[in-house]
């Protein structure tokens, strides 16, 4: 099965994978003045201009759990990861033409090394989230509860989401390049059709659903179920199935379609 040996190959050389990306962190971070403070500063900010949107000016009280402000930077991390992987693994075998060709590493490692470098990024996020999570429970507003567990599962799954997601767009994109302005059209509409600043569960029926078949549907539901009660707005454990689900198939997918365009990628570049 090409999934277990192509994942083996890749896994044979991690040291590789490391070192690509630790040099895409460097690279990234090497020429900013704020260096890391803009993997949070966004997010962050993007937040607060919900927040003052929907609270203050649209006066909308019931979007997400309360405290609304956490549930937007609870939602709005992973999505930062999910739009940034997304639209660099789909150039990454342009962006590194001359290496895919030279070196005898298996092509897919430059697409893991963006999916990683990524969510090493999200996870160095992560202790902003938890001085929201605990500044709300200091003033009483929310209780952090055992759904907490859930959390490293919609890590796993969203990484395993972006590597099928990726494997595809990434030779897709090589032969076809109007698809970086396609997918640049779509992420801005794919962020109001996912629970990023809503719950999923105030989606009408029976387009709820539908819904459930974007995978960051479930992972959202995962990464936040830990920090907020349900008894308002009970997780959408559908969604989670259905999410484990696509993203599977989605893995399978990414790495025959892969496979199969490899050979025509390489002429192309």
């Amino acid at each position: 099965m090409r999934l277990i040996t192509r994942t083996q190959a890749v896994m044979a050389k991690r040291n590789v994978l490391w070192t690509l990306v630790i040099r895409d962190l460097r690279v990234r971070y090497s020429r900013s003045v704020l260096g890391y403070v803009w993997t949070i500063l966004d997010p962050l900010l993007m937040s607060l201009i919900y927040f003052v949107v929907f609270v203050y000016i649209f006066k909308k009280t019931a979007l997400g759990h309360d405290p609304y402000f956490l549930f937007l930077v609870a939602g709005l991390l992973p999505w930062q990861w999910f739009s940034g992987a997304i639209t660099e693994t789909s150039r990454a075998l342009l962006q590194e033409a001359k290496l895919v060709r030279s070196t005898n590493l298996p092509r897919e490692i430059w697409v893991a090394r963006v999916v990683v470098a990524k969510g090493i990024e999200y996870l160095w996020s992560l202790p902003v989230l938890i001085f929201f999570a605990l500044f709300y429970v200091i003033k009483g507003q929310t209780h952090l509860n055992g759904w907490l567990a859930l959390l490293p599962l919609g890590i796993v799954v969203q990484f395993l989401f972006l590597i099928g997601l990726g494997l595809i767009l990434a030779p897709v994109t090589t032969l076809v390049t109007d698809m970086q302005r396609v997918i640049k059209i779509l992420l801005r509409m794919l962020f109001y059709i996912t629970p990023v600043i809503y719950a999923g569960k105030l989606v009408p029926k029976p387009w709820d659903k539908l819904t459930w078949l974007n995978p960051m549907t479930g992972v959202l539901e995962m990464m936040r179920a830990g920090f907020f009660k349900h008894d308002r707005i009970p997780i959408q454990w559908g969604a989670i199935g259905v999410g484990l689900v696509v993203t599977m198939v989605t893995l399978f997918v990414g790495f025959a379609v892969f496979g199969r365009l490899e050979r025509a990628v390489l002429k192309e570049i």
